[in-house]
This record gives C-alpha cells, sequence and structure tokens, in this order.
C-alpha cells in the first residue's frame, strides 16, 4: 500500500496532514477521558485515504449550483470493537471535521469509518467490494507499523450476483415499509413519529445501495454519512437532495436529527409542509435507488452468465404509489 501524497497538490498534502492530527487529537482526549483499562491502551493501527482523492480524480465544483465537493474519504483501523461500539468517537470526529471546514483549516467535508483490523481482513476475505477497493487504491497516510492488510479474495462473478440479488430484496422492500409508515402518521397529524419513520426509510434506501453495489454499509444511523458514501457511487444520487438554499438545506438536518430528537427531545420541531418536501425527495431517492442497483445487479449477470431475476413488485417498492 502507498504511503505518500505526491500526486496532490501541496495545499491538498498539508489538509491530510491537518486531517490526521485531528483524527489523533479527538481519539486521544476520548481515550484520556476515560478510566478503563482498555480505553487507555486503545491505539490507531491506521488511517487510509481512499476514494477520489486517493485516485486523483477528486471533483471540485464550487462554482457551480450544486457546489459539489468530493470528500477526503477515510479508514480508520483501531485496535479494540470496543472503541467502535462506543459512537462518541464517530459523533466527536464528525463535529470536530465540520467546525475545521467551518473554519477554513480544511477545504472539503471528511468522512470516516472505523473497523478493527480483525473486520477489515476479515472483509478482504469475503471478497468485499468496498474494503478491496480501499486495499487497491488506498494510501495510509499514517500507520503503526508497516504490516500490511491481508491478501484480498475475489468473489466468484456467481457469488457476487447472488450477495447483490439477496442485499435488494432484502433492503428495499423494508425502506417501502418504513415509508408507508411514514405516510400512514403524516395522515393522522404525528409529525414527529412520521419524521422518525422517515428517516428510517431514507436509511435504509442508502443501506440499500450501498449493500449491492459494494457489499460494505457502516453500522451508523446518520444519514448524512450514508449520504456522502452513496453520492460517490453514482453521481445521479448527488441530485436527489436540492441544496440550493438553507431552507432546504436546514430540511434535510431536521431529517438526520430526527432519529433521535423525535423521539427523545420535546424541543424537536417540523412542520407538515416540510415533511412533504421531505416525502417527495425520498421517493426521488428511492426511485434513483433502484436504478442504480438493478443496473448494477445487471452488470453482474452478465459477468455470472445469468438469466435476469424477478424483479421486486412495485407494490412494495418505498414511494411506488402516492
Amino acid at each position: 500500500m502507498r504511503t505518500d501524497v505526491d500526486h496532490l497538490p501541496s495545499h491538498k498534502q498539508r489538509e491530510v496532514q491537518r486531517v490526521v492530527e485531528v483524527v489523533f487529537e479527538v481519539f486521544e482526549a476520548l481515550m484520556a477521558a476515560e478510566a478503563q483499562a482498555w480505553k487507555k491502551k486503545g491505539r490507531i493501527h491506521k488511517i487510509i485515504l481512499y476514494g477520489s482523492h486517493a485516485r486523483g480524480n477528486w471533483v471540485w465544483e464550487p462554482h457551480t449550483k450544486k457546489g459539489y465537493r468530493s470528500d477526503y474519504d477515510l479508514l480508520i483501523i483501531v485496535n479494540n470493537k470496543r472503541i467502535i461500539d462506543d459512537t462518541r468517537f464517530g459523533y466527536d470526529l464528525d463535529q470536530r471535521f465540520v467546525r475545521e471546514l467551518l473554519e477554513r483549516r480544511i477545504s472539503a467535508p471528511v468522512s470516516a469509518v472505523v473497523h478493527t483490523k480483525q473486520e477489515v481482513n476479515n472483509a478482504l476475505a469475503q471478497g468485499r467490494y468496498f474494503f478491496m477497493d480501499v486495499a487497491d487504491e488506498g494510501i495510509a497516510i499514517y500507520q503503526e507499523d508497516d504490516k500490511p492488510l491481508r491478501k484480498p479474495i475475489p468473489q466468484t462473478p456467481e457469488s457476487a450476483l447472488k450477495m447483490a440479488k439477496e442485499y435488494f430484496a432484502d433492503w428495499y422492500p423494508n425502506a417501502g415499509e418504513f415509508f408507508d409508515d411514514f405516510r400512514s402518521n403524516r395522515e393522522r397529524g404525528r409529525l414527529k413519529k412520521s419524521a422518525f419513520e422517515l428517516h428510517q426509510a431514507v436509511e435504509q434506501l442508502y443501506h440499500t445501495v450501498l449493500l449491492t453495489s459494494t457489499f460494505y454499509t457502516p453500522h451508523v444511523h446518520n444519514i448524512a454519512h450514508l449520504r456522502s458514501l452513496a453520492e460517490k457511487l453514482d453521481r445521479r444520487l448527488v441530485y436527489v437532495w436540492p441544496s440550493d438554499d438553507r431552507k432546504q438545506t436546514g430540511m434535510f438536518n431536521k431529517l438526520k436529527e430526527a432519529y433521535v430528537k423525535a423521539r427523545y427531545s420535546s424541543h424537536y420541531r417540523i412542520s407538515a409542509e416540510e415533511l412533504d418536501w421531505l416525502g417527495e425527495q425520498a421517493q426521488e431517492l428511492a426511485r434513483v435507488v433502484r436504478i442504480v442497483c438493478e443496473e448494477r445487479i445487471l452488470l453482474l449477470e452478465q459477468k455470472a452468465g445469468s438469466e435476469p431475476a424477478p424483479t421486486i413488485p412495485e407494490k412494495r417498492v418505498a414511494g411506488a404509489s402516492r
């Protein structure tokens, strides 16, 4: 695995260095705050830059209406699964990187996933595309030692097709069920409950496209993070959520917050009009996710020389009927 970022412009090289510093500042603060012995022994094995900044084809379009900017994508490998199970590390890291971006210490968002070395090696042994791409294209911008990750074992075309079909058949209809619950609660005026169910529908859709396309999705409920990962797969997903003004961005943020606040906060507020707009965009997300997944499955069918499988009945598709 490479360890240099010489292909990046000098300002981006400095930003990558800053990103590593922030990861360690957040990690060490969390480890120091706890008395448990295992946390005092917590370590980061590797920080791997993957995705467009590793490949050298990042997108920088601040001049366009959408203003899209490719993230710095990180895989952080730690020595203990309890670090991952303690969601504060991921949350604190997200908040810190938002602040770094707002204060212009970095010029692009940062998207980080955290796994143990065993999890990464197991995923490589199972031929999961996401981890294979990271191992193939990634750059170790920090490593405790130079011991390599295990050699990937690619899936056969037949096993890859079977897995993709199973993920799509399992996850996509689930999104439709949550969307039905959203619509039912919206009609009854249960706005907070409706917001939570819509969040779940959107979350399921992002898990669907990630699992079907890469056989991997992080165990998080943060739909902004899932959205960031999914939008890297297909640019059509970028345009599902308009962000042309603060109002639209604010509505998406309300949906993101609904997973916790709509259930537990007495201060959470969302209007019927906001829910209607968010519901329409979720239907558009369902349409695009289905297209992306079916195209992916068709490609795998061609590689496996398999006959096309029956499609999921439309009545079970998220947002299929209005």
